[in-house]
């Protein structure tokens, strides 16, 4: 099978991939989701007339010139309304957020009246609708405030709250489950003997989910046995996982099996290697329902194939507009000189200043894709598309940052 350039790699995930269907989600569960339907106000915001300050409700006719004095007759807080009109020559004292008394049109604020018991002298004239946020001067009931495909922030999911709705339909969360493969492999925190390796990518392939709004499942370590590998899978079937992604296997060597486990599954294979470094050896296909991402084994292949192409398929299952799937390309400088490239685009991790000219991106100096130490300390991917002529220091070039 031909490689693959990694648009086309992209374009093919994302062509059978579509928003999950929609569940109803308590408001605290609803930040960050997409929203599965228009949503109306179930209510009139404010709804009534309420004082903007704490003060006295007056009917401005009778404060139209100042000073003068008004005999006061009730108190009225927030959420306790009035029931009696405020008569000609009367005051109520009231406070913020008090519905405005029958009769009453403004508030005078504390600071401008003077106070003698019962008796209340206004210093300053009132005009109709002073300090007074009138009815609906938010929304009225039955309006849409949100919109079908709005991914919700916590702003929204506030406005949300104001209007009435306890609970919002929104697409499903992305399940994704994620493996392991290897006979080297071992946890963290394991006695080490000759040949082992710490296993690690799984922690970043989880997090990375969980950071896109996923539900996750740690399948943990396969052995390389085709039939441990393959009951891993049906495992992530079982548990109704909208995407497998393996770690480590994908190659072509005698016990890189992932693809051969996964044949056994019913694996309908859409490509296998992408014109990518890091991460050739990436494989993509579907388990009936199933996404299947084989990634590679090296932490950083591992890595960069999760940004390019896991992120993207969870936030399409997840509902969000085409516009934001993918990473958001960003320009720079570049740090230092550039060899020219080969046929395979190039993801290199760098570091990011910032100069009066602008952001200088400086490729680290090694970039194998088995260190982990430069990836932890990477503030972007440096992309360079297949067959780039050599750059010289401080030529224009574009980045991924890799806070997500």
């Amino acid at each position: 099978m031909a490689l693959v350039g990694v648009a086309e790699a992209l374009a093919q995930i994302l062509a059978g991939a579509a928003a999950l269907p929609a569940e109803m989600a308590p408001l605290r569960q609803a930040t960050g989701r997409v929203l599965a339907e228009d949503l109306a106000a179930r209510r009139t915001q404010p709804p009534t007339a309420v004082s903007a300050m704490d003060g006295y409700a007056v009917r401005a006719a009778d404060v139209a010139r100042a000073p003068v004095t008004l005999r006061m007759v009730a108190e009225v807080p927030a959420g306790h309304p009035l029931e009696r009109p405020i008569g000609p020559g009367e005051c109520a004292r009231i406070f913020t957020g008090g519905a405005m008394p029958s009769g009453t049109d403004a508030v005078v604020i504390q600071e401008f009246a003077v106070r003698d018991r019962e008796h209340v002298t206004m210093l300053r004239p009132a005009v109709p609708g002073r300090n007074v946020r009138a009815e609906g001067l938010d929304f009225r009931e039955g309006m849409i405030l949100l919109r079908k495909g709005t991914r919700l922030s916590e702003r929204d999911v506030m406005l949300a709250a104001a209007m009435n709705h306890a609970a919002l339909a929104v697409h499903r969360r992305p399940r994704v489950a994620v493996l392991g493969t290897g006979d080297e492999l071992v946890p963290p925190g394991s006695q080490l003997r000759a040949g082992d390796i710490v296993y690690s990518n799984g922690y970043a392939l989880l997090a990375l989910a969980e950071a896109q709004g996923a539900e996750t499942l740690d399948l943990g370590i396969a052995r390389d046995h085709i039939e441990d590998i393959a009951a891993a899978a049906a495992r992530a079937r079982q548990w109704n996982a909208d995407v497998l992604v393996t770690s480590g296997g994908a190659s072509v060597g005698e016990r890189d099996l992932v693809q051969q486990a996964l044949a056994m599954q019913g694996l309908r294979l859409s490509f296998w290697r992408v014109a990518l470094r890091p991460g050739r050896p990436m494989l993509y296909g579907r388990l009936g329902p199933m996404h299947a991402l084989g990634v590679p084994g090296n932490p950083a292949s591992s890595y960069v194939c999760a940004v390019l192409f896991l992120v993207p398929l969870i936030r399409r299952l997840a509902g969000w507009a085409d516009g934001e799937l993918g990473p958001r390309l960003e320009p720079a400088r570049l740090g230092r000189d550039l060899p020219a490239n080969d046929e395979r685009a190039d993801y290199l991790r760098a570091t990011l200043v910032e100069d009066e000219n602008g952001v200088v991106a400086t490729p680290l100096p090694d970039q194998d894709s088995s260190l982990m130490l430069p990836l932890a300390r990477a503030d972007c991917l440096l992309i360079r598309e297949p067959n780039a002529p050599a750059a010289a220091a401080g030529s224009p070039c574009v980045i991924v940052k890799l806070r997500l």
